[in-house]
């Protein structure tokens, strides 16, 4: 099933009023938009951190020398891993949930789903962001698979969530406790077959009454091909950096050109979800842990649920506890900088000394002579390691110094008397 690019429809749309966001917008509020379909790829997550698979420059395979991999793709095979699966626990390490946080794009299909639009989200990125953003796990497809769960290659046994995540940081590599046979996050590798789940709701296409393609090359099939799978009638809205597939040869096609997150947040204006997109982003700040994203869990929005109602508890206590915090601070700035005023005057007073010995002369014989006592807050508040320095300092100039003449001091200081 091809996906080439062909000739753009220059003809009238036959179902949008035309071919831009006020447009998609109308029919989408109309009642003949019911079941939303969205496509994902590599571009929406770009924004997040994650590098693209083959930007030339910039992109994962482009950055995989450094494995010493025969080939950049062999890091996905799975025959390779087979053979040498360190290369891929290095990847994963980079990759792996919890570094990235969602986009405005991942919440905009959360958004989807809370305003009961979305039927399904395709989407060809294995880093699950799509559940971090709060879409609900049972309207996610995730084509390619996903750090989601890991299972044996040998015997199919399932392998605990955090027991692969703290080997992924070790670097070790994760041996089934059945059959001791290699484990991996289910990633489609090469030489794999795609999700059964992938398999079972592609037939639902034939029913879209929209679809979202978006950061997507649709150069990857079978992938790619769900584009044709949608009905004639069916608007097809592609947001890309550049033209992708054949989207933009049928009538109701549109093709919004631009960053992913850019294009999203005007089509969130013009739907009047302005406020709620930013809203909903910004409980993304808290990372949902990795066990809570497995599939068909819906826990993370329980988890950002309870860290709103954390962080407002926190709130109504803050001003008290600011006070509280800047009070000691007051306090323990005030003692800091008596104990420096008095480390001070000490090193003072023994350089007085050292310099007037110097000026009157005396006997080559040296003396052991204490540093100035300094609490060990002093020593780590004032600023780097000065204090430490001062002290090492005068300590060196005291040992060094020739011990006082009395006689010869007491000349000296009648001098002084004398010059004032």
């Amino acid at each position: 099933m091809g996906n080439e690019a062909s000739t753009p429809y220059e003809g009238s749309t036959e179902v949008l009023e035309g071919r831009d966001i006020p447009s998609i917008v109308k029919y989408m509020k109309s009642k003949k938009c019911k079941k939303v379909f969205v496509m994902l790829g590599a571009g929406v997550s770009t924004a997040a951190g994650i590098p693209d698979f083959r930007s030339p420059e910039t992109g994962l395979y482009a950055n995989l020398a450094r494995l010493n991999l025969p080939y950049p793709e062999a890091v996905f095979e799975i025959n390779y891993f087979r053979q040498n699966p360190l290369p891929f626990y290095t990847l994963a390490r980079e990759l792996y949930p919890g570094r990235f946080r969602p986009t405005l794009t991942h919440t905009f299909v959360k958004l989807l789903a809370d305003h009961s639009y979305l039927d399904t989200c395709f989407t060809q990125n294995i880093d699950t962001l799509e559940r971090q953003a709060g879409v609900p796990g049972d309207k996610i497809v995730e084509a390619h698979g996903s750090f989601a769960d890991q299972h044996c290659i040998e015997c199919h046994a399932s392998c605990d969530s955090a027991k692969m995540k703290a080997a992924i940081e070790k670097g070790d590599i994760v041996r089934c406790e059945q059959c001791k046979g290699l484990v991996k996050p289910d990633i489609v590798f090469f030489g794999e077959s795609l999700p059964p789940l992938f398999q079972r709701t592609v037939p639902r296409l034939r029913e879209a009454d929209l679809l979202f393609v978006i950061g997507t090359s649709l150069k990857v099939h079978p992938f790619a091909s769900l584009t044709d799978l949608v009905p004639e009638s069916c608007p097809r809205v592609l947001i890309n950096m550049e033209p992708a597939g054949n989207i933009g040869s049928r009538p109701d096609d549109v093709v919004l050109l631009g960053r992913c997150d850019e294009v999203v947040r005007k089509l969130a204006r013009e739907l009047g979800w302005d406020n709620e997109l930013d809203r909903e982003w910004r409980k993304t700040e808290i990372l949902v842990p990795l066990d809570t994203l497995r599939k068909g869990n819906t826990g993370s929005e329980e988890i950002v649920a309870e860290s709103e109602k954390e962080a407002v508890a926190a709130k109504h206590t803050e001003p008290e506890a600011a006070g509280d915090s800047e009070a000691a601070v007051a306090k323990e700035e005030a003692r800091v900088e008596a104990e420096v005023e008095k480390l001070t005057e000490q090193i003072a007073k023994t350089l007085d000394i050292s310099r007037d010995v110097s000026e009157s002369g005396g006997r080559s014989e040296t003396v052991e002579t204490k540093p100035p006592e300094t609490s060990s807050s002093v020593m780590s508040t004032v600023t780097g390691a000065s204090a430490a320095s001062l002290r090492g300092q005068s300590h060196e100039r005291v040992t060094s110094t020739p011990t006082p003449d009395p006689e010869g001091l007491k000349e000296q200081k009648e001098k002084e008397k004398e010059k004032l």
